[in-house]
């Protein structure tokens, strides 16, 4: 089992950065890559942005490109979402996922572990 942890969540105003943070513990050496995903009210719940362990291979939405960096900290089990320039579109709760199989994709279903979400809220 894999168990992540969502932190960083907030309210800010558009125009400002927030960076998430997910923290893994428990077997993360089978997990392949981390993903961000988000479900705003009201909406289906769509892939942000991943990024593998290795490699550091990532992968990001059009809505968020430009404005969103994923990254990872091996060492300490942590994958990042530092997000910038930040519309109240992107209100919703982001939630951390963990995919044990080759490749990484943008592809819910195929992340095996799941965080618990941290609200984020960008005021207009």
């Amino acid at each position: 089992q894999v168990q992540l942890v969502e932190s960083g969540g907030g309210l800010v105003q558009a125009g400002g950065s927030l960076r998430l943070s997910c923290a893994a513990s428990g077997r993360t050496a089978s997990t392949y890559a981390m993903g961000w995903f988000r479900r705003a009210p009201g909406k289906e719940r769509e892939f942000v942005a991943a990024i593998t362990w290795g490699a550091g291979r990532t992968l990001y939405a059009e809505s968020v490109k430009g404005r969103v960096t994923i990254s990872r900290d091996n060492t300490k089990n942590t994958v990042y979402l530092q997000m910038n320039s930040l519309k109240p579109e992107d209100t919703a709760v982001y939630y951390c996922a963990a995919e044990s199989s080759y490749p990484v994709t943008m592809t819910a279903r195929t992340y095996d572990y799941w965080g618990q979400g941290t609200q984020v809220t960008v005021s207009s």
